[in-house]
């Protein structure tokens, strides 16, 4: 378990029923980058905000080419006291004698929540939590090259940075990591600089202590001896890994003798006293925060959409509820119970939810988007689906999950995919580290019928993998379109045969797949999306990838074909299919509905466009 999941996403339900009328009067103060909502007065979401931005001027100055703006923007709530902290923090520690922290960040593909409380700031480095997730933040579109080490190490450097006024005291030793190091083994230095995501040492408790202590103390030694020598070791070796140098390496280049730097660390963490920096930062012009005090329900709806996205959300549909019956076009709470409905799995619901809020509201990001990613998920292709893709990439033109979804839906529609391939670029630069873009992307090339690009971009993401799950998926997928090639390019050897040899080789081909040849026209979706549901029976794979099946349901029979069983999406509604579903030897029997366009064929109902399986 990582150290620091537990001030990520937590989905765990705790009792909560507030009243208006229990709270206290509301603030919020916005700057340029950042939005403070909070009960304790404007004077402390000032000093707030002013906290927020002067860190943000830190990492501008330290990293002047790094893009220090997140893409979803992110509003804090402070509140005054623990009381009020409570109704808000993950249930795992409201239980009885968990800690209870002064504050946690939570971070979404769509949202960043950071939630404090102020009555914690007597607490040596109270923010440490805060300031090491939006390290993470900041440094995000590092992640495709940065090592791990790099990554985290720097992320434990700074949370425990001071900024009082124009001045942030920097480095400032982390006494936890240094008690773990001193009675624990550290990790060899050449093993520590490969560790990623799918390695031991970080997802092991005990490993991945090492390895947090380790990366803490080693990017403590480095930055504090360039700042003492004037030298630039750690941004050397970030220029040789952001070039894709091997990780040890280029540690070697920058940092020299690695067994000499090991001893030296060692050493290091024996110590009693340690350096740290501070660093004088640019006034701010507080005359441009902005304070609009909040009704009970605009504040409500606040509270009540962190409270969904931490995981509370029979908690923050209480709240909801309420706040919908004293302001009915509260947009914002709109979208939560959206969302509240999407993450229950209910499509239909979350996207009149999202509808509304777009009526109410043709300026949120969130609800285009949301509306029309819902209906690609639903395979509806309307005007108004592309109109709201499109509207959520204007109004946040760095909102990848947007160009994603519109890329998606143009492979759908089987059109404009020069379009939806650079939709599905640019989706990949804004976000590096997704590797389900990158799978989109090759789904895309797939049917622009690039494989070889197609086997590149997969190949990519495996590389970007941070978990064996992740890993799965991206292989699996290779899999199928290298298994695919090899059928496509035996049918293309088999049309390239005499008329003379070409009866005998189709009887061998045949006798080599022992599968029949289906005659039946392969067409682009077309006309109404249609669904069969019942029991799939009479399974049948042709050669090269074709497939025959009948769904018997109440309603009667349906007979369905695809041309290319690799182009059926495939799902599981209730269960978890262990591995791959292979279409020609796991589909017969199942519960499954099928949705499919009717075609000229007069022999079959129609042709498969998707397969969703029940048990």
């Amino acid at each position: 378990m990582l150290r620091k999941t537990a001030f990520l996403l937590i989905f765990l339900v705790t009792a909560f029923a507030p009243a208006f009328g229990s709270s206290p009067a509301w603030v919020e103060v916005r700057s340029a980058h950042f939005t403070v909502v909070t009960d304790a007065g404007a004077g402390e979401g000032r000093r707030v905000i002013d906290q927020f931005e002067h860190m943000r001027l830190l990492f501008q100055k330290l990293f002047p080419n790094a893009n220090v703006d997140p893409v979803a923007p992110i509003r804090v709530i402070a509140v005054k006291n623990k009381k009020e902290f409570e109704p808000l923090e993950p249930a795992v520690y409201l239980e009885k004698g968990n800690f209870t922290p002064g504050g946690y960040f939570l971070r979404a593909p769509d949202k960043n929540y950071v939630l404090l409380r102020l009555d914690a700031e007597d607490e040596q480095h109270p923010w440490a939590t805060i300031y090491h997730e939006y390290t993470h933040l900041e440094i995000g579109d590092a992640i495709e090259w940065m090592p791990l080490w790099l990554n985290e190490g720097l992320a434990e450097f700074f949370q425990n940075t001071d900024i009082m006024g124009d001045e942030a005291k920097l480095g400032q030793r982390n006494q936890d990591d240094l008690e773990y190091l001193q009675q624990n083994k550290m990790i060899p230095l050449e093993t520590l600089f490969q560790v990623d995501a799918k390695s031991a040492y970080y997802h092991e408790e005990q490993k991945g202590s090492v390895f947090y202590a380790e990366s803490w103390a080693l990017v403590h030694y480095l930055e504090t001896s360039d700042v003492k020598s004037h030298t630039n070791h750690v941004g050397e070796y970030m220029k040789l890994v952001s070039d894709h140098q091997n990780p040890v390496e280029a540690a070697q280049t920058a940092f020299g003798d690695l067994k000499q730097l090991q001893k030296t660390l060692n050493d290091y963490t024996a110590q009693r006293e340690y350096t740290y920096f501070t660093m004088k930062l640019p006034p701010l012009n507080e005359g441009t925060f902005t304070v609009t005090p909040l009704t009970e329900p605009q504040a409500d709806a606040i509270r009540a959409d962190c409270m969904a996205y931490i995981g509370r959300r029979e908690d923050a549909r209480a709240l909801l509820t309420q706040v919908l019956a004293a302001d009915a076009k509260n947009v914002q709470a709109q979208e939560t119970m959206g969302y509240l409905a999407f993450r229950e799995g209910d499509r239909a619901e979350a996207k009149k939810w999202y509808a509304q809020a777009v009526a109410l509201d043709s300026e949120s990001y969130i609800a285009q988007y949301y509306f029309g990613a819902l209906s690609v998920m639903d395979d509806e292709t309307g005007p108004q689906v592309e109109a709201s893709l499109r509207a959520a990439i204007k109004l946040n033109p760095r909102f990848a999950p947007a160009y994603d979804a519109l890329a998606i839906l143009y492979a759908k529609q089987h059109n404009n995919l020069d379009e939806a391939h650079m939709l599905s670029l640019q989706a990949v630069q804004l976000e590096p580290g997704s590797v389900q873009y990158r799978v989109d992307s090759a789904v895309i090339l797939m049917e622009e019928q690039k494989y070889d690009d197609c086997v590149r971009v997969l190949e990519a993401a495996e590389a970007v993998a941070k978990n064996p799950q992740e890993l799965e998926v991206v292989q699996s997928r290779l899999g199928q379109v290298r298994l695919y090639e090899d059928e496509m390019a035996q049918a293309k050897r088999q049309e390239a045969v005499s008329e003379q040899e070409q009866p005998q080789a189709q009887a061998s081909a045949r006798a080599e797949y022992q599968a029949p040849v289906f005659k039946h026209p392969t067409e682009k979706p077309h006309g109404a999306t249609l669904m069969a549901q019942g029991v799939i029976h009479g399974v049948q794979c042709g050669y090269p990838a074709s497939i025959e099946l009948q769904v018997v349901g109440t309603k009667g029979t349906v007979k369905l074909y695809n041309n290319n069983y690799y182009e059926i999406e495939y799902s599981a509604a209730n269960f978890t299919p262990q591995g791959d579903i292979h279409p020609c030897s796991d589909l017969e029997g199942m519960k499954a509905k099928v949705r499919y366009f009717a075609t000229a064929d007069k022999t079959a109902d129609g042709q498969i466009v998707s397969v969703e399986l029940s048990k």
